[in-house]
């Protein structure tokens, strides 16, 4: 059945699994909707630090089930509609406020190429490919996903992806910006590392995603009063106290995100 799993290890690195392995983990738009959902309540778990996103098997995800569109994307309304499910799925793993990492195996199409470029890493491995095949299909990409497209890749490459709708191997990904780095198991990879950040205070690793998105999307002053918000809860915090307690004893401090 294809669905949305979602896993919280004890280090508080959460695991979000596409899984529809009999379509390379293509997504209906049932499971757009879910993602969306688990990537807005997600954070909302104290316990969570860090996620790592996921697919089933050898692949990523394949991108959206064209297999449903005769149904679901019939006409204007209908592409508009599922293209909202969509757009809210990836702007809520843009948006989470702890950090996004993807471990990326096999295919990264389209909608699962979307996805990726939604998180804040990409990890993949030799057989990664990564491509938007929009130009192919007669779909124009939503102005959302090209923003944070051109965010991560540049003007110049972000033309490149989609006038061409090509799909690039992992060295051209990388080449690109679309993959950060090449590995033999990106999924632990991609644990390490999350478990890694989750480690550190949860309130920097916050500010710094909202700054540094922010800065991205030159949208600095939408962020402000949050962001001065969050620079006063963690300076009276007792992860603070934590910080410099465990400086002068010379001991891996120990965070609690309070």
């Amino acid at each position: 059945m294809p669905e949305i799993k979602t896993n919280i290890r004890e280090d508080g690195v959460a695991i979000v699994t596409i899984h529809h392995p009999e379509r390379r983990n293509a997504c209906t738009q049932d499971m757009w909707e879910a993602l969306g959902k688990v990537f807005t309540e997600l954070p909302k778990n104290p316990q969570t630090r860090a996620i790592v996103l996921t697919g089933t098997g050898d692949h990523f995800c394949a991108g959206a089930d064209i297999s449903e569109f005769s149904k679901a994307r019939n006409d204007a309304k209908a592409a508009a509609n599922y293209s909202r499910h969509v757009d809210n799925a990836e702007t809520a793993i843009h948006h989470a406020p702890m950090p996004v990492i993807a471990a990326i195996r096999g295919s990264a199409i389209g909608g699962g190429c979307g996805l990726a470029v939604a998180c804040d890493f990409r990890i993949g491995d030799e057989k990664t490919r990564m491509g938007i095949p929009a130009a192919r299909l007669s779909v124009v990409y939503s102005l959302k996903e090209t923003q944070v497209l051109s965010e991560v890749v540049g003007a110049k490459n972000a033309k490149r992806i989609l006038f061409s709708g090509d799909y690039f191997d992992a060295e051209g990904s990388v080449r690109l910006g679309l993959l950060d780095e090449i590995v033999d198991d990106p999924l632990q990879s991609a644990i390490d590392y999350a478990s890694h950040i989750a480690e550190r205070a949860p309130m920097s690793v916050k500010g710094a995603k909202l700054a540094i998105n922010a800065i991205a999307s030159g949208a600095m002053e939408n962020v402000h009063d949050e962001y001065e918000l969050l620079r006063d809860r963690a300076a009276d915090s007792l992860d603070y106290a934590e910080g410099q307690r465990a400086f002068l004893e010379k001991r891996k401090p120990r965070f609690q995100g309070r």
